[in-house]
Formats: C-alpha cells, sequence, structure tokens
C-alpha cells in the first residue's frame, strides 16, 4: 500500500538534502553523518504542449528526489540532469518544436558516469538513479550495470531505479481507471492529465491554465490525453506512487535496508 505524502515530506528548494543549495563543506559534514546514499535525477527539456513549460520533467523529479531523500533520511540530491535524450531532433512534432534539446545516449551516459564517479569519491556508497522520462531508462541501466561491475566488493553500488518511471506511470493510469473511469487514452502518455497533475502540485505556475485543451487543442500541439481533467490532488498521488515505488526497488536492491 503506498504511504500518502505527509506535509513534512515537501522539500524545500532552498535547504538540504539539495547538494546545489548547500555549501561544500556543509555536504562533507552530512556524508560524516551517515548520509552516503547519493540521488541523481534526470528530468529533461522538451516540448509538453501549449499549456506546460519546457521544464516539467525537471521540476517533477527534481521535487520526487527530494522526497525520497526524506523519506530514506540519509541521502542527499546531485543536481537534476536537464539535457536527456529526447529522440531525433528533427522529428515532427516534438523535436522540430523551439527549445526542445536532445542529448545523444553516448553523451548521456558520460555525463551520468562522470557523475557517479564524482560522488563515489565523496563518500557516497549507494547512488542512485532515477528519470522522469523514458528515454532516461535505458541510459541509467547501462551505467550503473558498468560501474557495478567495475566496482564488485568495493562496498559502492549504482541503482538504476526504474520503477519510479515504470511502474509508477502503470500505478497513476490504473488508479485514474479504477476511481474515475478515465481509459490510458484519456489520461494520455505525454502533457496529458498525469503530466499536467504533477506540475500542478509541484509548480502550478508552470500551467498555462488558459491554455488546457483535450490533445493540446489541436493536432500538432504535441499533447496526448486530456489535460483539462488534472487537477494537484491527483498529482500528489501520483508522485506518492513513483515515490512509492522508487522507495521498493531500492530497498530491494540494497538488500532490503531501510533507514
Amino acid at each position: 500500500m503506498a504511504l500518502p505524502l505527509r506535509a513534512q515530506d515537501r522539500p524545500d528548494p532552498l535547504a538540504m538534502p539539495y547538494m546545489e543549495a548547500m555549501t561544500w563543506t556543509e555536504i562533507r559534514d552530512a556524508i560524516g553523518a551517515g548520509r552516503k546514499v547519493a540521488i541523481i535525477p534526470t528530468g529533461g527539456t522538451e516540448q509538453n504542449g501549449p499549456h506546460m513549460v519546457m521544464g516539467k520533467h525537471n521540476y517533477i523529479v527534481t521535487f520526487a528526489a527530494g522526497v525520497l531523500a526524506n523519506r530514506l533520511g540519509n541521502a542527499l540530491v546531485a543536481p537534476t540532469l536537464q539535457y536527456v535524450p529526447e529522440g531525433d531532433y528533427t522529428r515532427p512534432g516534438f523535436g522540430d518544436k523551439p527549445g526542445v534539446i536532445s542529448l545523444l545516449q553516448p553523451a548521456y551516459e558520460q555525463v551520468l558516469d562522470a557523475a557517479v564517479r564524482s560522488l563515489k569519491v565523496h563518500g557516497f556508497t549507494d547512488i542512485i538513479l532515477i528519470g522522469d522520462s523514458g528515454g532516461n531508462q535505458r541510459g541509467m541501466v547501462n551505467v550503473a550495470k558498468v560501474l557495478n561491475t567495475e566496482w564488485g566488493g568495493s562496498g559502492v553500488r549504482v541503482h538504476a531505479i526504474t520503477d519510479y518511471y515504470e511502474q509508477g506511470r502503470t500505478l497513476i493510469r490504473d488508479y485514474l481507471n479504477k476511481t474515475y473511469g478515465w481509459s490510458e487514452q484519456v489520461v494520455g502518455s505525454h502533457a496529458g492529465t498525469s503530466d499536467t497533475s504533477q506540475l500542478l502540485y509541484v509548480f502550478a505556475q508552470g500551467i498555462r491554465t488558459d491554455k488546457l485543451a483535450l490533445n493540446g487543442g489541436s493536432p500538432d500541439a504535441g499533447v496526448q490525453g486530456d489535460p483539462t481533467k488534472a487537477s494537484a490532488e491527483i498529482g500528489k498521488i501520483a508522485i506518492d506512487f513513483k515515490v512509492n515505488a522508487a522507495l521498493a526497488q531500492f530497498r530491494a536492491s540494497s538488500g532490503g535496508a531501510k533507514p
């Protein structure tokens, strides 16, 4: 059963657990005090229709990573990787939209690899990779596999937590179908009910409410589903599903250890 998000789970973006809001000495002391789990969130800079800002994934995964860190109690969050594989730069209806930035797969994996290696040097023993977009998952798995093989027996492990995305999206679609009778087509797979709800909960300023329309209002809008059905309440539930799926997979990956 998923635990409900509590008020104290809402992370402060200007404080711990976010590394970029901390000084290096504060990070050093946090590691020394036992915060040896690092979370690397990966988002994306992509089109999300006329109603939603390009940084949707970044806002959502940064928030969720903070919730995950607070739940673990012994984790810090590295800066979110905002450039990820988005597919063909010129793909009609998506990659050709102004503002979309797509990183080639090898470059994406190289950046992840470098970030993980840096965190290992600093004393983190478990490094979690979570991605808020489907295109992020393969690279996370590839980097974790390579580094875990290389570092076998070192006491440091990389965890590609794909359930955050894969299981999280399945759970919210099933919930919306069971609760409201909304089909997968209605909910949509991109910038629809679930995505819009999550951003409403995390960063409501990123939604242009006057632009909400079924499938974005036009065939070339780049929206799949009905964002008019979105709500912050649904967004909270969706993020809860994602965080709890991530927690379960991480605990299984780390031998069932709990903070």
